[in-house]
């Protein structure tokens, strides 16, 4: 179940919510003060360059190249 992050417009709260499939929009409010009136936050994320991975994207992760990870 992903997690989402909200901001209540009435009280000002950010916080986060474990959502399901089939979670209702009614059970949908901010946990401070009970508003339905919250907005769904953009999710963020961190791309790192090649040099600070362990991962090497230019080549086989195998001396051999006949490993699962080689195929593409």
């Amino acid at each position: 179940m992903p997690v989402y992050t909200y901001l209540c417009k009435k009280c000002g709260n950010r916080f986060d919510l474990l959502i399901g499939v089939n979670a209702e929009k009614a059970k949908l409010e901010c946990p401070k003060c009970k508003s339905k009136k919250i907005e769904k936050l953009m999710g963020t994320f961190s791309v790192g360059d090649s040099s600070s991975s362990k991962f090497n994207s230019s080549g086989p992760s195998c001396s051999t190249g006949t490993c699962p990870t080689c195929f593409g």
